[in-house]
């Protein structure tokens, strides 16, 4: 059994609300009885993707002894992200990463679009995905934005577009046991491409459906977090306020 916990859309700006929210949810991590094999951020860390953002991101996740898996949302910017929190030279291409926990392939990508906030898996990323679905080993893909309506008109308009270009490679491989994402604000289950296609609540706020009324953004829901139970070729998801 591996059991992961997902966060996503911490949107980090160095004010005291995001801060204490994300510090909220460590704490919480940090309390768990049994601890979780890894903690996979789905994307929008920073808030407006600045150095210094990041630099905020990657003294939070220091204080954990967890493993922290990434990737990117539309609010980051791939150049101070990469030199922050990667070490690494500040190039533009696209952010993918593959992790194996417990057994488990974790393939962290990055499908969003620099300046926009719609998402798109790009040429060269269709083939990382491609080239990293081994055959036979449990497989997870995580992204920030979900490939499937959220049924609220303004975060339907900014998913990830071409979903299709995702779904060829998910369906009839039955080492992608599910799709992870973040980016709605809202925890939620469907289906994608015959698959379970699992949205992590946000950190910084919750999206309120129109059938709840209010304003779109709920800001006193406090943060929240996935866990995910994996066994063999099955996920169950738990899904937590901290």
């Amino acid at each position: 059994m591996v059991l992961l916990a997902q966060i996503s859309d911490l949107h980090l700006d160095g004010s005291e609300r995001a801060t204490a929210r994300a510090r909220r949810v460590m704490d919480y991590l940090d309390g768990l009885q049994r601890p979780v094999d890894a903690l996979l951020v789905t994307g929008d860390l920073a808030d407006h993707g600045a150095e210094v953002e990041y630099e905020e991101v990657a003294q939070l996740f220091t204080t954990v002894a967890m493993p922290v898996l990434l990737c990117p949302g539309n609010h980051d910017v791939r150049g101070p992200y990469r030199k922050a929190l990667l070490g690494e030279e500040p190039t533009g291409g696209p952010i993918n990463r593959r992790h194996t926990v417990g057994g488990v392939d974790i393939l962290m990508v990055d499908g969003t679009v620099p300046g926009r906030g719609h998402g798109f898996l790009d040429d060269e990323t269709v083939g990382w995905i491609r080239d990293h679905l081994r055959d036979e080993t449990p497989t997870l893909i995580a992204l920030h934005h979900p490939p499937a309506p959220m049924h609220e008109p303004f975060i339907d308009g900014i998913l990830l577009h071409e979903p299709d270009r995702l779904a060829a490679l998910v369906q009839d491989r039955p080492q992608v046991i599910a799709v992870l994402a973040g980016h709605a604000h809202t925890a939620c289950a469907t289906t994608f491409a015959g698959k379970p296609l699992i949205v992590a609540p946000a950190v910084t706020f919750a999206l309120r459906m129109a059938w709840e009324g209010g304003s779109l953004d709920n800001w006193a829901q406090p943060p929240g977090v996935a866990f995910h139970v994996v066994e063999d070729d099955r996920i169950t998801t738990h899904f937590r306020v901290a």
